[in-house]
């Protein structure tokens, strides 16, 4: 056993996060921590990385562990270099054998100058540099809150590599459900002050959670039977009842006493929006720069009116400037941004606007509006924030009481409530955890407007976009259908090298060349070419079918896998098709110009 915590309490004020919970971390175990946000995630990995002490119970790490831990918030000294924080605290030897590694890592996260004060570092470098330092340093246990915040989509791709091949332990909280389905052997859930242990992947968990409840509502129905039938035998008169077996009784009010499994309130908000009319947003030659360089340049976008589109990029590329252009919090250098009269942009940025800290959660909402219209009907602000997982006695409290991610979510339940039609958003899977990301990505199945969507999560940008938006290095935006994957397939092909064919033989001038032979399909070549433009138009409908199937079984991520795959496998074979198509294609015009 490498760690292990045991009985671990944690309480905060009326709070009780952890009620005597226990974890252990063997060799080789690889452990994704999921659960609501404010449940006590990021709490039981301090408790675990010994950052934080419990009330009660002991973490017990083996003397002979070594232990790195990624904090949500990692805080360090400002004046060390780059490279001397990354490095910080390890022995000669240690330092030595890690410094070439240390290098390496800081390049691949983005971070090329060693020399740098920490201190000079954004939020988002600081979170890398301290996650190149726990990869960098030779250790047997990973513990990582948040790794994939403030990376990009190619630094996620090569951090989900990494920790494949990690053969040590790891802990981690994280939303990203690629990581969770690739990665994790085990998963763990936070709920209600209790961990449940699901052996295998994000799949098993969400197949193994389900048999669970489903066991928990079986005993319910067999507890309440049985309350009713002694319930009966209780009320009879005593002549018909004799006298009362006072084993009976007992039982009776020990059935009374108990508690059936509590129904989750989850987030369910029907999406809302003001009319939009036919003109929404239209960028024409749009061009921005910072200094010397040029983030965007020369683009053209007509925002469609159910447009569902991804924006993916380097890290300091333009994606947010890009967002704040079409919300009007930037003016373009040059071109020209028009807005129709009837948008009304609802943008969730990267960073929670400023809350204050004394205002209590329900009069945060209440400055919305103490009614607010949904599909359902008027809802008050107190149900909009059952809804949106705050419970009673959370409504009442402060805001400055609410962890990270409960605040997001507030913002969050603060854009949406305002009706826009226009849904801009930064990174909206930073700190938001699964039930709220997967609640939201139905929510923006059914919303009737636009969405644009800056985002480094795989799943998400699968799951939710139609187009994904590239922004190149040099500020060119370039356009790819489909979702992330199929834009990463695009791109691999984008980047493989072209063999170039051999030049033909040159046989001298010394004899005359023989005349050309005709061109002619043979009968196989002749038959594909007269059928290839319907076996296309099959694939491509069953391709349809197959988007609408997973547009139905959106939250059955069991069957959605299965239908990924069926997808892929009819895209494969359309892509052959296509390129057989064009090869048939380019021999009947050589045959018709003979």
């Amino acid at each position: 056993m490498l760690l292990s915590g045991e009985q671990l309490t944690k309480t905060y004020g009326t709070r009780t996060l952890l009620d005597g919970v226990s974890f252990y971390v063997d060799r080789g175990d690889k452990v994704g921590v999921i659960g609501v946000n404010g449940t006590g995630k990021s709490t039981l990995l301090r408790l675990l990385a010994g950052a934080e002490e419990p009330d009660e119970g002991t973490v017990r790490p083996d003397p002979n562990v070594r232990l790195e831990y990624l904090p949500q918030n990692p805080v360090f000294p400002g004046e060390r270099t780059v490279l001397e924080q990354v490095l910080a605290g390890l022995s000669d030897d240690d330092r030595v054998l890690a410094e070439y590694e240390a290098k390496t890592i800081l390049n691949r996260l983005g971070v090329s100058r060693f020399d740098q004060k920490v201190g000079e570092l954004s939020g988002g470098e600081r979170r890398r540099v301290a996650l190149a330092a726990v990869l960098a340093r030779p250790s047997d246990v990973l513990i990582l809150d948040e790794p994939t915040n403030h990376l990009d989509n190619d630094m996620v791709n090569w951090l989900e590599e990494e920790l494949k091949a990690w053969k040590g332990a790891l802990v981690m909280v994280t939303h990203d459900r690629y990581f969770l389905e690739r990665i994790v052997t085990t998963m763990v859930e936070v709920e209600d002050g209790k961990l449940y242990t699901y052996p295998g992947n994000y799949d098993k968990y969400l197949e193994r959670k389900a048999a669970r409840l489903e066991s928990e509502k079986a005993s319910e129905r067999k507890r309440q039977a049985i309350l009713r039938r002694e319930y009966q035998w209780v009320m009879q008169g005593p002549t018909a009842r004799g006298t009362k077996s006072r084993e009976r009784l007992e039982r009776y009010e020990a059935l009374k006493a108990q508690s059936g499994p509590a129904e989750k309130t989850s987030l369910e908000l029907s999406a809302r929006s003001s009319r939009l009319g036919k003109k929404t947003v239209e960028l024409r030659g749009v061009t921005k720069s910072f200094g010397e360089r040029t983030v965007l340049r020369n683009f053209d976008c007509m925002l469609l009116r159910d447009d569902r589109i991804g924006i993916v990029g380097a890290n300091g590329s333009g994606k947010s400037t890009l967002l704040n252009l079409l919300a009007g919090k930037l003016a373009p250098d040059a071109g020209e941004i028009e807005v129709g009269e009837t948008v009304r942009i609802g943008y969730f940025c990267q960073e929670v606007p400023d809350m204050d800290s004394d205002t209590r959660v329900i009069d945060y909402v209440k400055e919305i509006g103490n009614r607010i219209e949904t599909a359902e009907g008027m809802l008050t602000a107190t149900q909009l924030l059952e809804q949106f997982l705050f419970p009673a006695e959370v409504q009442w409290s402060p805001i400055r009481k609410l962890s990270g991610g409960e605040k997001r979510r507030l913002f969050l339940l603060s854009v949406l409530a305002a009706a826009p039609n226009v849904l801009l958003l930064d990174e909206p899977t930073n700190d938001l955890d699964i039930q709220t990301l997967s609640i939201l990505e139905d929510y923006l199945d059914t919303f009737p407007g636009a969405v644009v969507a800056v985002s480094h999560d795989r799943y998400f940008l699968d799951r939710v976009v139609r187009r994904v938006f590239a922004v190149e290095p040099d500020g060119r935006v370039k356009g790819y259908p489909g979702g992330y994957t199929e834009y990463l397939e695009a791109r691999q092909k984008e980047e493989k090298p072209k063999v170039p064919r051999e030049p033909a033989p040159d046989k001298g001038k010394e004899r005359p060349s023989a005349p050309p032979q005709k061109v002619k399909f043979t009968y196989k070549e002749q038959r594909e070419y007269e059928t290839i433009d319907a076996d296309i138009a099959a694939l491509e409908e069953q391709i349809k079918q197959v988007q609408g199937e997973q547009a139905a079984k959106a939250t059955d991520y069991v069957a959605l896998q299965e239908l990924q795959v069926r997808q892929e496998e009819l895209e494969a074979a359309l892509e052959e098709k296509m390129e057989r198509w064009v090869y048939l294609n380019d021999l009947a015009e050589q045959i018709a110009k003979q």
